[in-house]
């Protein structure tokens, strides 16, 4: 079957009627097309939907080539296409809820949750040194995929009973934390500790407590219902000598680790949660649906580790990031035969990027070429000026400058946090959280001293002396003796 001209067949998506969500003009539109259209054409890509997000929302949606070349039909927003391994950020998800709701611990071993575990192999490590924090984060050494797995076939043990039948063959190949060792064994078996914690089939609590409240009723896990199947683009395999592409074999059934079906529709509203937890503390914490705390998604979207010595690659919860011309890029790939997916965001600009693509691409170059664009368009513009969230009365006592033997900085009230400003050290800007005690704080996350106590002390009359943080003392230089 041979691929027809893909010259004028970008259908750009601005202003269309997207389902609820409002499609601002971009103008940055004739851009995105243009870049979207050669990179179609150059790689001899069947075709492609893409999306991209400014100040969090999604402002153009185009598309590229076909959705299925037998029938001529074009993809659009609503075209669904396998996001394959982006499905690993809704489990890494459902997860950090299970977290947030004290059913478990990002340390707890895998073991405690998954008796089965204690028969695995540990002939090159302690299966107990595989925690959930570290199958988030493929750190866990675990074999890369279920056994029998051959993606020629393709063959792939999608059910996790079958695989934990077979727990004795189940091994950490490398020990825990030595290198970054990507698994889908390791999502298969986090699914299951979803399902074993929540008492609810893993499928089912992804769909009713992340899908539903975001309103993504166009993703799903298959088998998909007829309204849905209806919208599948169809998958295409290159061939290296020829524009002939064969449609790409059948799948086996996959869940936790790369089963989810979407769109750009929907997956604008994954990238918006994400982004709504950067920017403005006070709005971030009402920007999340309920779906997930701001503080929890900026913990997933955080670097844990470097994956590669060019120091170009890390890992957080779920998410990883790429350094590509200077910026840092939040992202996930997906990739199943037929099928190559990305989603990107930059948390400091609000811009990001969806690439979905129904053949052999590489969708994260796409993604993040288009969200620079967008980038370069959200630096040129003014910044937008808001009012300040109110102070809690409580806090005005504690503001100044403070000084002391080996350390000073300003406390102010920046951004609707307790924050310390050091002027000589723009880097150190740590935030202090409200405990129970009006005198004593946490330091927030990102720094030497985050999680350890702060207190105020005051004079008899109540006024603020001095400060004890972490292992430093320092005084209020105020005149506390004088002041009214």
């Amino acid at each position: 079957m041979r691929a027809p001209d893909y010259d004028c067949l970008v259908d750009a998506g601005v202003g269309d009627d997207t389902g609820g969500l409002s499609v601002a003009e971009s103008p940055q539109a004739d851009r995105y097309e243009a870049h979207a259209a050669t990179f179609v054409k150059e790689h001899r890509l069947p075709g492609a939907a893409l999306g991209v997000l400014e100040d969090g929302e999604l402002v153009w949606s185009g598309s590229v080539g076909f959705a299925d070349l037998a029938t001529g039909r074009r993809p659009d927003e609503s075209s669904l296409y396998r996001i394959a391994s982006i499905t690993k950020t809704f489990t890494g998800t459902a997860v950090m809820q299970l977290l947030a709701a004290g059913r478990l611990q990002l340390d707890d071993q895998a073991v405690s949750f998954l008796p089965e575990l204690g028969r695995a192999s540990r002939r090159f490590a302690p299966i107990e040194g595989v925690t959930i924090r570290r199958l988030l984060s493929h750190e866990s050494g675990l074999r890369s995929d279920p056994l029998g797995t051959d993606w020629a076939v393709p063959r792939y043990e999608g059910d996790v009973d079958a695989t934990l039948a077979q727990v004795e063959e189940i091994a950490a190949v490398i020990p825990p934390n030595r290198q970054w060792k990507y698994s889908n064994l390791g999502y298969q078996l986090l699914g299951e500790i979803v399902a074993r914690v929540s008492g609810i089939p893993y499928v089912d609590y992804v769909i009713s407590n992340i899908l539903q409240p975001l309103g993504m009723a166009s993703t799903s896990f298959e088998p998909l219902p007829r309204h849905l199947a209806d919208r599948v683009a169809t998958g295409y395999i290159g061939r290296a000598f020829s524009d002939e592409l064969d449609v790409a074999p059948v799948m086996p059934p996959v869940f936790a680790e790369g089963g989810l079906w979407s769109c750009v529709e929907d997956l604008s509203r994954w990238l918006k949660l994400q982004l709504g937890a950067h920017g403005d503390v006070a709005v971030a914490e009402h920007a999340t649906g309920g779906v997930l705390g701001a503080r929890d998604l900026r913990e997933m979207h955080k670097a844990r580790y470097l994956a590669d010595d060019d120091w170009t690659r890390a890992w957080g919860i779920s998410w990883s990031a790429v350094r590509a011309n200077d910026v840092i890029w939040v992202q996930h790939s997906g990739g199943l035969p037929g099928y190559r997916t990305n989603v990107c965001f930059d948390p400091r600009s609000g811009v990001g990027a969806i690439a979905l693509i129904n053949g052999a691409g590489d969708a994260a170059a796409l993604a993040i070429g288009l969200a620079g664009i967008a980038r370069e368009g959200a630096r040129a513009k003014a910044p937008e000026l808001s009012r300040p969230p109110a102070m809690p009365p409580r806090y005005r006592p504690l503001l100044g400058a403070y000084r002391g033997l080996d350390m000073s900085f300003f406390l102010e009230w920046r951004d609707g946090e307790l924050t310390c400003v050091n002027p000589e050290d723009p880097t150190w800007r740590p935030t202090l959280a409200a405990t129970d005690d009006d005198d004593s704080f946490l330091v927030g996350p990102g720094y030497r001293e985050s999680g350890e106590r702060v207190t105020f002390e005051r004079l008899p009359d109540g006024r603020v002396a001095s400060a004890n943080l972490t292992a430093h003392t320092v005084r209020r230089q105020d005149d506390v003796t004088t002041d009214g």
